[in-house]
């Protein structure tokens, strides 16, 4: 009897120390959609619109807003814009990074720079994701799917109101597996992975935050969007579609990997990329390895692209817009 109920009080323990993780279980539904920001570098890989996309066309969330992240901001707030003029979806705020020297190259910038896009100013987008927390907090999830500037900063200038976030999804790290391990051959191993690497700094602030974290590694977001993918999505001829269609082709890039379409499939459906509890120091090379301590982050492990990608193919096929 006293063991069953030192059972029963450990369980109950393990529920009160871990809210935010059982609570991340449960999918959003349309009814009471789950408010969402999106922090992105969008316009050097191709993931960033497809991620963008299937937020766009999920009621189970509410875009708050999407901001720029990394190298030209001002740019890639351009061509946030643009995306959302050309899917109807003009109601959803931009707000504009802080630039940097980014080593990559905006392989959309065609795109971005053409359209008729008005020329208009963006609110700052530190200013943005911290009054957007104190207008809501605890309700709200972030989901970065870029280098960390914006939310380094934002925790430089204010790490009490940014702790008040509800969680933050990421795309980034990597914990047993690196670029291009794919289960055909013996894995070489977790290697920096850009979005961390890019700003090693900010990742660390965000790390010892405090706030919790959703990690989506490289072990888990390696999804390719084959040729037959590709011919099924890009022949539905809807703004969406269209756009994507025009962008990959911009990229140049035989096969897209949708690492960060993951982030936001996590956000939809978690049954999609089981998470596991893990202490992750971030090394002043960008590698997130996996320590001992206390779990400061949960991050997937593995993910079912099969699974992935029946669900969000059919969403980004849709018509759009949607009538929410």
């Amino acid at each position: 009897m006293h063991k069953t109920l030192g059972i029963i009080a450990v369980f109950c323990a393990a529920i009160l120390a871990a809210p935010h993780t059982l609570l991340a279980q449960s999918a959003p539904s349309a009814s009471h959609p789950t408010k969402i920001i999106i922090d992105s570098d969008i316009g050097d890989d191709v993931d960033d619109v497809f991620a963008i996309g299937l937020a766009l066309t999920s009621p189970e969330v509410e875009i708050l807003g999407i901001t720029s992240a990394w190298g030209d901001t001002q740019l890639r707030a351009r061509m946030i814009d643009r995306l959302l003029i050309e899917t109807n979806a003009t109601t959803i705020p931009v707000a504009e990074g802080i630039p940097t020297k980014a080593q990559s190259t905006f392989s959309q910038a065609q795109w971005a720079k053409s359209g008729t896009v008005p020329q208009k100013s963006h609110p700052n987008a530190v200013d943005f994701l911290l009054d957007q927390i104190k207008k809501d907090p605890g309700n709200i999830t972030l989901v970065a799917i870029g280098p960390l500037t914006n939310i380094g900063a934002a925790i430089d200038r204010d790490p009490a109101t940014f702790k008040k976030l509800n969680r933050v999804v990421i795309m980034g790290g990597a914990i047993r597996k690196g670029y291009g391990d794919m289960g055909y051959a013996p894995d070489h191993g977790p290697q920096p992975e850009y979005n961390i690497y890019s700003d090693v700094a900010a990742a660390q602030k965000l790390f010892a935050s405090g706030v919790p974290i959703y990690m989506m590694p490289l072990d888990s977001t390696q999804l390719k969007l084959d040729e037959d993918k590709r011919a099924f999505l890009f022949k539905q001829g809807t703004p969406l579609t269209n756009a994507l269609s025009t962008l990959y082709y911009q990229w140049g890039q035989p096969t897209p990997t949708l690492f960060d379409a993951m982030a936001v499939a996590y956000v939809l459906d978690p049954s999609l990329c089981p998470t596991t509890p893990l202490h992750i120091t971030v090394e002043k090379d960008g590698a997130t390895r996996e320590s001992a301590g206390t779990p400061n982050a949960n991050a997937c492990l593995a993910s079912d692209s099969d699974q992935f990608f029946r669900f969000i193919l059919p969403r980004l096929a849709k018509p759009f817009p949607l009538q929410r």
